[in-house]
């Protein structure tokens, strides 16, 4: 998988709070971002499949 470039344009507050939670998790900023946004994907990936999997088995 290669990678590409993506500029985000945010606070300086709330850049400054990403930078402390990046720190606590001694990360760099890039990384804590990529792997939050990792993470959120992956929630919504199997919320859905719960979803369809109790669609299937009727259990809504």
């Amino acid at each position: 998988m290669g990678s590409t470039v993506l500029s985000v344009r945010i606070d300086g507050e709330l850049l400054d709070r990403v930078r402390q939670h990046a720190a606590r998790s001694g990360m760099s900023v890039q990384d804590y971002v990529v792997r939050t946004l990792i993470r959120e994907d992956f929630d919504e990936r199997f919320s859905a499949a719960v979803d369809e999997t109790e669609k299937f088995y009727g259990l809504m």
